[in-house]
């Protein structure tokens, strides 16, 4: 039987993504006591990366809203593997902290991260509120539009 986070994500018609292996020398989770703290995740579709560039020139806001929503599915698919596939163990969603590539002068950060914080209270109701950070930044790893990481409390 699956548990009411899975048939709530059923419902949303979501699927989330295998937890993708990290691209260098770290790991994609580390569990701490009841803490799990998730590496940056990029956005990465089916093993491609998508949204390479910067916000402001080569992606819109609306645009880079998704992009952050397709990182928060990586965020939540490495927390479903650091739950052993039970994502009911989630206790809440503590952080965000998201990173967007753009252009000087560009400052709707907050709404591009929104596509995150967003999808997170979908998914996990009141458990997904959330402390969080939104930045601009003139570069990320392989040129990608958005990277978040995140802190969860798990039982």
């Amino acid at each position: 039987m699956a548990g009411q986070i899975e048939a709530r994500l059923t419902e949303l018609g979501i699927t989330l993504p295998e937890a993708a292996a990290p691209a260098a020398n770290y790991v994609p989770y580390a569990i701490s006591g009841n803490q799990v703290f998730v590496s940056g995740q990029v956005p990465f579709v089916d093993g491609k990366l998508q949204f390479q560039g910067k916000v402001g020139t080569d992606f819109s806001t609306e645009e880079a809203v998704q992009c952050a929503r397709i990182c928060a599915l990586n965020i939540l698919a490495q927390v479903k593997a650091a739950c052993g596939g039970d994502l009911d163990r989630v206790v809440r969603c503590v952080k965000l902290g998201g990173f967007v590539n753009c252009v000087d002068g560009f400052g709707e950060q907050p709404k591009v991260i929104n596509g995150a914080s967003d999808l997170m209270v979908e998914v996990l109701g009141d458990k997904g509120r959330h402390a969080r950070f939104a930045v601009g930044t003139n570069a990320l790893p392989m040129n990608v539009a958005v990277e978040i990481d995140a802190i969860f409390e798990i039982s």
